[in-house]
């Protein structure tokens, strides 16, 4: 059985959860299901970000301890995350002890290597990116392009990563591995920065205390990168579990435009520092923006995710965030989107191709559901729904995928309106054309599964087929003929009523 192994970003916690980070995270579980399906054995992790100047800036100003701000507030996470139907297999936090021994691992593996040296740095440093910036590299006013604000001059001593000595290294290992970024016009953004220079980068603050201390220089405490990135490798049991790390990495990213350089050319460079494989691949999603500013407590625009699912239901907050945007570009949130997605695609496609199919089955079929014929129409459109759905979601292109999958449900919508059965005699052609409906619900209902997986669930069972959706497996669950007919078909309540 092959092995997929998908991460989230580890997010900060320094605010609660917002939609943003429910879009990486949807997004992520969507991927995570369409594997499952694909019969492959799949580890989802997620987590949280819990050191830096950030967090420790943040607890004091509330009068706490660091650590009694970080219990409060990550658990938020796990049950944002819970009520958005999030599959993951593991939540790690990168107070754990797990993680603490694999960072101390990493970090003294490339010392080790002669990657890591002390230095001193003066410079200009954003706080809330947790990053050092050039001066060409900032707005007027010294702001951080991404947050607005000023930044912070420094000067203290550091241990950096010399990165510069990979730059070769990475460009090698990419035109190895094309494609390994998605979408192709991302990893050109990475290629770019490569491509330009690599400068140095800091791996060790002593102006902090909240952190993983060196394993060789207890002085200093890990900076960001060499501790948050190394969440995708000590979840998974380095430094730990040797046996455990080698049965699931390389594993592949979900992450933000915004963090293509650590990710992507930082992260790769320390594995190979380390000895180590560099990630399997990467998806750069765009920002989900609100009135065309990035989400942000800073900016004031941040939307709870959970305040959208009591409004709209799970599913149909997922479908929205999934089916909006393609994946790599920026989407802009608005209310009258989510309404619109909403009332189209769920309610008047799938709910109601799911109800006037259960009607007729009600009257025409005495609520029995006949089985499919075998050179049904549809069954060529179902085959085509389903290899443009599977490309998408191997391309990582959820909204593709939407759409492919959608195709199935308008064309059997269009194909009951030219046969009007609700106004014929009950008989062979009636049956024909409602097994042949049913037949497409139960193809639908599996290919969108990753999306709307409680919705998915309520039409496999209103159609009668037993157990679960999502225990069904591709190819074979999308092949024309899978419904046998003679089951119990129920109406019940509209599945996504309008709003």
């Amino acid at each position: 059985m092959s092995r997929y192994f998908l991460t989230t970003p580890i997010y900060y916690v320094t605010a609660q959860p917002h939609l943003g980070h429910a879009y990486s995270t949807i997004t992520a579980d969507a991927l995570a299901r369409w594997h499952r399906l694909l019969g492959e054995e799949v580890h989802f992790l997620t987590g949280t970000d819990e050191h830096g100047q950030k967090v420790a800036d943040k607890a004091a100003a509330e009068g706490k301890d660091p650590q009694a701000f970080v219990d409060e507030i990550a658990p938020l996470y796990a049950k944002a995350w819970d009520r958005l139907g999030i599959t993951n297999d593991d939540f790690i936090r990168t107070t754990e002890e797990r993680h603490k021994i694999g960072v101390r691992e990493l970090l003294q593996r490339c010392y080790d290597a002669g990657d890591i040296e002390l230095d001193v740095y003066k410079g200009k440093y954003c706080v809330a990116c947790e990053e050092y910036y050039t001066d060409d590299e900032l707005d007027p006013g010294d702001l951080c392009r991404i947050h607005r604000q000023p930044v912070q001059y420094y000067e203290e001593e550091n241990y950096f990563f010399r990165l510069s000595r990979f730059q070769q290294r990475l460009l090698d290992w990419y035109d190895a591995h094309p494609g390994a970024i998605k979408p192709e016009f991302r990893g050109n953004e990475a290629l770019g920065l490569i491509r330009s220079g690599l400068r140095d980068f800091s791996v060790s603050r002593t102006s902090l205390q909240w952190g993983i201390p060196l394993p060789w220089d207890d002085k200093h405490v890990a900076y960001v990168w060499f501790d948050a990135l190394a969440n995708y490798i000590t979840a998974i049991g380095y430094g730990t579990d040797e046996e455990r790390f080698n049965t699931w990495w390389p594993g592949r990213h979900l992450i933000g435009k915004d963090i293509i350089r650590h990710h992507c050319v930082y992260w790769p460079a320390m594995l190979m520092s380390a000895g180590l494989e560099p990630p399997a691949g990467w998806a750069v999603g765009g920002w989900l923006l609100v009135g065309g500013e990035k989400m942000s407590k800073t900016q004031g625009n941040v939307v709870n995710p959970l305040d959208l699912v009591d409004e709209i239901g799970v599913d149909g907050f997922r479908y929205y965030v999934l089916a909006e945007t393609p994946y790599g570009n920026d989407g802009d949130f608005t209310a009258e989107g989510l309404d619109a997605r909403y009332n189209s695609d769920l309610a008047n496609n799938l709910g109601n191709l799911l109800s006037r199919v259960a009607t007729v089955v009600g009257k025409k079929c005495d609520g029995v559901g006949p089985a499919p014929s075998p050179d049904s129409p549809l069954a060529a459109v179902a085959a085509s729904a389903y290899a443009d759905t599977a490309k998408a979601w191997d391309d990582v292109q959820p909204s593709r995928a939407l759409e492919a999958t959608w195709s199935l449900i308008r064309a059997t919508n269009a194909y009951l309106e030219a046969n009007e059965p609700w106004k014929a005699e009950p008989g062979p052609a009636v049956d024909t054309v409602m097994g042949d409906a049913l037949e497409a619900l139960r193809i639908v209902s599996v290919l969108a599964s990753p999306a709307v997986p409680e919705s998915a669930q309520a039409v496999w069972q209103r159609i009668g087929m037993p157990g679960n959706v999502i225990d069904q497996r591709l190819p074979h669950a999308a092949a024309w003929g899978g419904y046998p007919g003679g089951l119990t078909v129920v109406k019940g309540d509209p599945l996504f009523p309008r709003r």
